[in-house]
């Protein structure tokens, strides 16, 4: 890595890099893993190559307008943050400096319901807008409860994702070893002493808990191994009913997470889904999927007329948000890459990936011939 500092990361691969020096390889590996050989994990950035920009002339660029509204919501750009569990894991502040990162910088952020910080706590410190993400849980009580803590909270919507009925074969966890929090054995006490920084801030820090369920369910979280517990805390027998009444609970905006083709979008829609978010977890979940790209076109032109589209996996460029805009989508959910910026510089590492993305997005908007998010449209791009 040389002397790589945040302040020389000029790409979110950058991050990335300098991420895999700051913490520990099975904490890495957990962000930066997929399923199996992968496969899935792959296609979602092979196929931003499958498609070229088509830049426009003599456009007057001289100021360019990236922001929009999703769910009603005004947004300063086209990005959300996506929910990720135990972010604890990754930085000893958890999800609060994401949440502040995402306020100042005008966007949406995503509480996960494995987050390792309330949705009370969240909603105390951070002003900007916010989602809360939902598994569906084999005791519906818990549902129920989320449901009346987030509108308490004034959180904006609820976020069902519906692709982990089990936990996905995650090789390179099984292969760590990894525990939450992390069992130290001979292995990974020689990388903790390797990355003196994390393991200090983690050590004297408050205790690991999953915050918005640990009074709820009836486990040990002193230490559990995530497929095991995954596998028995989440009910793989919900279906599209269970959807809808969660829809009928809630009485706001409803997204649903996790869809990867046209006959669920419609089913999303036909239940009165606001918004779904095109999805296969970041390839963490089933292997050998299309991209999420590659699904994309044919999902938004039968269902956009009834519910608003949001993409992710895989995004790393202000060009690749350009080419899901181009193809349909209202905006693109963010995950692994706010995550390398916690990991490289806490909230600090958060603001640069933001920082990087909104620049990447004026400068290609202006190189493509577009003064703002209206004027993408399928002529934008060529395949």
């Amino acid at each position: 890595m040389g002397k790589l500092s945040l302040q020389h990361c000029y790409s979110i691969n950058d991050l990335r890099l300098l991420s895999r020096c700051k913490i520990p390889r099975a904490v890495f590996d957990y962000i930066d893993g997929g399923a199996e050989d992968e496969i899935t994990l792959k296609n979602n950035r092979n196929a931003f190559d499958r498609f070229r920009l088509n830049p426009r002339a003599l456009v007057d660029v001289s100021s360019v307008d990236l922001s929009t509204t999703l769910l009603g919501q005004p947004i300063a750009m086209p990005l959300i943050l996506a929910p990720t569990a135990m972010t604890r894991l990754f930085h000893h502040e958890g999800e609060k400096p994401v949440a502040r990162a995402a306020s100042k910088a005008g966007i949406i952020y995503t509480l996960s319901s494995m987050a390792t910080t309330s949705i009370e706590s969240i909603a105390q410190h951070v002003e900007g807008p916010r989602w809360f993400q939902i598994y569906v849980w084999r005791d519906r009580r818990l549902l129920q409860d989320f449901i009346r803590r987030c509108r308490e909270s004034d959180y904006k919507a609820l976020c069902l994702t519906v692709d982990l009925p089990v936990h996905g074969n995650r090789e390179r966890d099984l292969k760590n070893g990894l525990t939450i929090p992390p069992r130290i054995g001979p292995r990974l006490l020689l990388d903790l002493i390797r990355h003196p920084q994390w393991t200090w801030h983690f050590l004297r820090s408050d205790p690991f808990t999953l915050a918005n369920v640990c009074e709820s369910l009836e486990t040990d979280q002193d230490r559990f191994i995530l497929k095991e517990y995954i596998d028995a805390q989440f009910d793989p027998s919900v279906t599209w009913e269970d959807a809808a009444w969660m829809i009928e609970q809630w009485q706001g905006p409803f997204v649903i997470k996790g869809i990867s083709n046209v006959e669920d979008a419609r089913r999303a829609a036909d239940i009165g889904a606001s918004a779904i978010v095109v999805s296969n977890h970041g390839g963490r979940q089933l292997d050998h999927a299309p991209g999420t790209l590659d699904v994309l076109e044919p999902i938004c032109i039968a269902v956009s007329d009834r519910l608003e589209i949001i993409i992710d996996g895989g995004f790393r460029r202000g060009t690749d948000v350009i080419k899901a805009l181009a193809l349909g989508a209202r905006a693109c959910m963010i995950g692994r890459p706010y995550l390398y910026g916690l990991c490289a510089g806490g909230e600090a590492g958060v603001d640069r990936v933001l920082q990087i993305f909104r620049e990447e997005l004026i400068r290609d908007m202006k190189l493509v011939g577009c003064r703002d998010l209206s004027q993408i449209d399928r002529n934008t791009i060529i395949n």
